[in-house]
């Protein structure tokens, strides 16, 4: 029972990471990475605060150590605020379907992280698991150079999936010491503190904000931060993340079908094809 449950709810996150990219998409056009995420991350904090005073989580976030809150707040900052920069940014430049194919790489990160600090061993299937991702990462570049996108798109989209990876190294620790309803809170409680020190910067923007985009940023936090990240905590939680990363590895084709078919991105077979390979190698590297 508990398989099925974790499986449905990787599958709930996909879904909700999926569609909360295009939302960002949409949100986003006439607004900079920064000033989308601080909207996205106070809704979501916002949330989470109010959620915390009825379900009586805070007992147990006040009762837990410093090192721990230390961890979750670095694992919020690596996940969504750093890493969603680059993210964001990368969809700026070249739109959902282009990013999502060399995003998709997180868990090849992560388990090259695990390799180097924690000892663990790297089989064959991991090897080709990684050429995959890698021969995606190849031939999406070749497909965007054709289509002459910006190189600091790719760049950015690049540097997106090793930042979230430093997040989820983290989240493997921090899952045994928090509950998951807990954890996926402070941590977007944290990543709102953090990004408020781009409060100066980017004030003028956020005056000039719409109520439209406030709507369908809230959309994307619902979808994403909230429904998204909680359901794939919980997965974890529930049944480890060699079945919860497989699931959820279809969240690429799921943002890359709502591109083409909600904001119309041409499609390329080049972008396709790399989608398919990298899809593939996570599920091989996160299966091994």
């Amino acid at each position: 029972m508990n398989t099925l449950l974790g499986a449905l709810l990787a599958l709930i996150s996909a879904f909700g990471w999926g569609t909360a990219s295009v939302l960002v998409k949409i949100g986003m056009r006439n607004k900079s990475a920064v000033t989308v995420n601080i909207v996205r991350l106070y809704i979501t904090a916002l949330f989470y605060a109010c959620l915390f005073l009825f379900t009586g989580n805070y007992a147990e976030i006040l009762s837990l150590n410093w090192q721990v809150l230390v961890i979750a707040f670095i694992s919020g900052q690596f996940g969504f605020v750093i890493g969603d920069y680059f993210y964001f940014s990368a969809l700026r430049l070249m739109g959902v379907s282009r990013t999502v194919p060399i995003t998709a790489s997180y868990p090849l990160w992560t388990i090259l992280w695990a390799w180097l600090f924690l000892g663990r061993s790297i089989n064959a299937q991991i090897t080709i698991g990684a050429f995959l991702i890698f021969l995606a990462i190849v031939i999406v570049r070749k497909g965007e150079i054709e289509e002459h996108l910006d190189t600091k798109g790719f760049l950015f989209a690049l540097l997106a999936p090793i930042s979230w990876s430093i997040a989820i190294t983290l989240l493997d620790f921090l899952s045994s010491q928090v509950s998951p309803l807990s954890l996926a809170g402070i941590r977007m409680i944290f990543a709102a503190f953090g990004i408020s020190a781009f409060l100066p910067k980017y004030s003028e923007e956020l005056r000039e904000i719409t109520r439209r985009e406030v709507a369908i940023l809230s959309g994307a936090a619902l979808l994403g931060l909230i429904i998204g990240q909680y359901a794939f905590v919980k997965s974890v939680s529930l049944v480890g993340s060699q079945i919860s990363a497989p699931v959820s590895a279809v969240n690429p084709i799921i943002s890359s079908l709502l591109a083409i078919a909600v904001l119309k991105e041409p499609p390329n077979a080049k972008i396709i094809l790399g989608l398919v390979l990298a899809v593939a190698g996570v599920i091989l590297i996160t299966t091994a």
